[in-house]
């Protein structure tokens, strides 16, 4: 049951991703449903795939593709500045910008195969209908937070530069995220009982340090200093 929460939180946390891309900038309805259905699709996808796929290839896989993970970062940072740049100078990119964060990155089809296959496991239903729940629950989740963004900068007056800004940290956080997992990786697996708490200790001063640092570097450009 816990594992299957977990799936619907991080289904949830992808699908808000998505939906602040397709929210916040100037682009249809029917390009916002084609977004979610792109996600559905894909699900179907590593559903009908997933029965001849085991955790441990999978695991090799993801340990493979951090990489991966910083190009992303740095491609929705890079992102971000280039939006509101262009917003506070007068033109709106966002038609095009909203794809860096809103389409299927390697992160989010890495969390797809991952849902499908540990929900495949938890609930030992076949991958197509494993896939099928998943894509749909994916769907609901990007239309619907889409639309809750989209009200929400009609109602509060906000424009694409809010778009930018969140491309931005969500860029630093997938920076802390490929930085401190590999080294939680290899503690856990060099079993480091004695300096574990030392080292847990200095995981949440790295993140505020990220976090204090991307407060400065977004206020600069806020105000044009850079």
């Amino acid at each position: 049951m816990l594992t299957v929460i977990g799936i619907l939180v991080g289904i949830l946390v992808f699908g808000i991703k998505s939906g602040i891309g397709c929210g916040f900038s100037n682009i249809s309805t029917r390009v916002i449903l084609a977004v979610g259905g792109s996600y559905f699709l894909l699900a179907l996808l590593f559903g009908s795939v997933i029965d001849k796929i085991n955790l441990e290839a999978f695991e090799k896989f993801y340990s493979m593709g951090m990489g991966i993970h910083i190009f992303v970062s740095l491609l929705l940072i890079m992102t971000g500045i280039y939006t509101q740049k262009k917003w506070n100078s007068g033109k709106d990119v966002s038609r095009h910008t909203f794809l860096a964060i809103s389409i299927p990155c390697p992160v989010c089809l890495a969390a797809l195969a991952a849902s499908c296959l540990l929900l495949s496991e938890s609930l030992n239903l076949s991958g197509i209908k494993v896939g099928f729940l998943i894509g749909f629950a994916f769907f609901i989740s990007v239309v619907a937070s889409s639309f809750v963004f989209r009200f929400g900068k009609v109602r509060f007056g906000k424009t694409p530069e809010t778009m930018g800004s969140a491309m931005m940290l969500i860029g630093f956080y997938y920076l802390l995220g490929a930085l401190l997992i590999p080294a939680y990786i290899q503690t856990k697996s060099m079993n480091l009982v004695s300096t574990a708490a030392g080292e847990t200790e200095i995981i949440p001063l790295m993140a505020l340090g990220v976090i204090v640092f991307a407060g400065f570097f977004l206020e600069r450009i806020r105000r044009h200093d850079l």
